[in-house]
Formats: structure tokens, sequence, C-alpha cells
């Protein structure tokens, strides 16, 4: 896998890995789209997550036994508030969606299922490594909140894409961002979708600081360490 390739490739970068704050992930959003693309039912995706959560596990578990200090492992997004989703499993029964986000109900649950696993299997990490430090950041209630209360955070439009083409939800799975005849919204900070699968800059900036000042990573963050790791941070992305 890549990202054990990256994980033993830190094996060389001595005591600086121990002051290190390490990002991992997200794990499983592409996987779990893919599975739903090719109609994987419920019971088959089950079986992903633990093929996937174990994956997760196993990183954190190499990351700190190469003296990596810090580790931090996010949790699924909404899935079902997403642009792509909304437009490929998107459906005229309106009980499959929640009512107050215009997100879907079913998506979002398979999530919240993914996230409770990955904790689990984390705090098992906690106890084989009681010194080292294993966050959960909570991608999926951080977001969550803007999709609730938009508004309040200047955000206009929530399930639309800003780049894209057309349809309710402003996506067209035929051609990508920046391809004819995509467009771009006049005003990227209003929306939280950038392209279907992705968020905008303006919604991942809140959601960096809700997890540095919020209460969604456990165990919580400690700001004061903020500025100390923030040169030492690696990013790897599953």
């Amino acid at each position: 896998m890549y990202i054990l390739k990256i994980i033993r490739g830190l094996y060389y970068c001595g005591e600086q890995l121990k002051r290190s704050l390490v990002l991992l992930g997200p794990f499983g959003g592409n996987d779990y789209r893919y599975a739903l693309f090719q109609g994987a039912s419920l019971e088959e995706r089950k079986l992903l997550a633990h093929l996937i959560t174990d994956a997760a596990v196993l990183a954190v578990n190499e990351l700190v036994e190469l003296g990596v200090g810090t580790v931090m492992v996010p949790g699924l997004v909404p899935d079902g508030c997403l642009a792509v989703s909304l437009t490929y499993f998107g459906s005229p029964n309106t009980g499959n969606y929640d009512l107050s986000t215009g997100c879907i109900n079913w998506l979002n649950e398979f999530a919240e299922y993914h996230d409770e696993l990955l904790q689990t299997k984390l705090n098992m990490a906690r106890k084989r490594h009681p010194t080292a430090a294993i966050i959960y950041a909570d991608y999926y209630n951080a977001i969550l909140q803007l999709y609730r209360n938009p508004e309040e955070y200047g955000f206009r439009r929530t399930t639309a894409a800003c780049c894209g083409d057309g349809g309710p939800y402003n996506y067209n799975k035929e051609v990508q961002c920046g391809d004819p005849p995509t467009t771009v919204c006049p005003d990227p900070s209003v929306y939280i979708n950038w392209d279907g699968p992705h968020f905008t800059e303006a919604a991942n900036r809140w959601i960096t600081s809700a997890l540095l000042k919020g209460p969604y990573t456990l165990p919580h963050l400690d700001a004061s360490c903020i500025s100390e790791a923030a040169s030492t941070t690696h990013f790897t992305d599953a």
C-alpha cells in the first residue's frame, strides 16, 4: 500500500518524529463510493468498512512504532451531503433525506457506522501504545454543523457545487471541474461544496478551525501545542 511506503520512509527522520503531528487520511470515502457505484450491498460495505478501518489502525501502529508521538486520524465526512452523492443516489422519496439539511440519510448513517468502528479500533491502538497521542478527528459532526447552520458561518449554498455543469446540484458525472462546459460560481466563499466530491477552501478553513479549537477531536487538542506542532506536521492522504 502506498501509505505504508510513506510511513516506512519516515523511519529515517529520527528524533523529529517525536515532536511531529502526522495527519492520516481520511480513509474510505472513494472506496465506499466506488463500491456503491458497483451496487454493493449493505453487508458488503460493512465488510469493506472492517478492511478500511483495519488498514487505518495498521498505519497508526506503524507510525507510533517508528517513533511518531502524535497521530490524528479523521473519520468520514457526511457523504450524503456531497453534490456527487446527491446526484448519483438521489431519490423522489423525500423520506430518504434529512429535511433540515437536504442530505441523504442512509449514506450519512453508513458514515456514522464507519466512524464508530474506527473509534473502537483506535481505542485498541491507544491501549497498545499508551504513551502516544492517537487523536480521532470528527470530520462528520464538524462538517454537519455547516449544513445545519450555514448562514451562521457565512455560507449560502450548501448541497450544490460551485464548479460544475448544471442539474439540481450543479454536478455532471461526465465532466470534471475545469473542463468545458463547466463553470465556476462567482463567489466560492459562500459555497460548502466545490466540485461534487470536495469542499471549498472556505469550508475547509472552517473545518480546520473547528478541529483545532472546537470539540471535534478525541481526545481534545491542546491549543497551546498547535503552533509548536505546526512546523513539524506531516500530511499523508490515503
